[in-house]
């Protein structure tokens, strides 16, 4: 496994903006691992403890392109993982941002959820968290391709 090698070409370079990640989890020790790991790979991570409140914190941003992926738990009181990926589908503001699912073992989603949510992965706890941030790395790679080719 590789760490975060490519930084500086996820990073706009005139700029020097370093790549979003929103990471929300109603266990708090989950995203104190998740984002410490993704911090000290360069990433800029802010955080939510369950889907009302990302949802708050992506409609605070003026900037819809903010985030350049949300990695969510799937079951969380309230709003739970899949219907936040839903919600952001059905605003066009967040439709383009990738959703990596974290789940506890044997749940498994359906092709059409997946379809239908911009859900690009989903990884099942307990997990390894250098596995977790190749993952991520490698969504915002693709992402960052995608977007050098839309501005061609």
């Amino acid at each position: 496994m590789r760490d975060f090698e490519h930084m500086d070409e996820l990073c706009n370079n005139s700029v020097h903006v370093a790549p979003r990640v929103l990471v929300v989890d109603d266990e708090a020790h989950i995203v104190q691992v998740v984002a410490l790991k993704l911090r000290n790979a360069g990433i800029d991570v802010t955080t939510a403890f369950d889907g009302e409140e990302a949802l708050a914190r992506l409609r605070a941003t003026s900037d819809a392109s903010a985030f350049q992926l949300v990695l969510t738990d799937l079951q969380m009181p309230g709003i739970n993982g899949l219907e936040l990926a839903h919600a952001m589908a059905a605003d066009a503001r967040f439709a383009e941002i990738p959703v990596l699912i974290l789940t506890a073992r044997g749940h498994l989603l359906h092709e059409g959820e997946s379809r239908a949510a911009s859900i690009v992965g989903v990884i099942h706890k307990p997990f390894s968290p250098r596995a977790l941030l190749a993952d991520v790395v490698s969504i915002l790679e693709k992402g960052r391709h995608a977007q050098d080719r839309r501005a061609a």
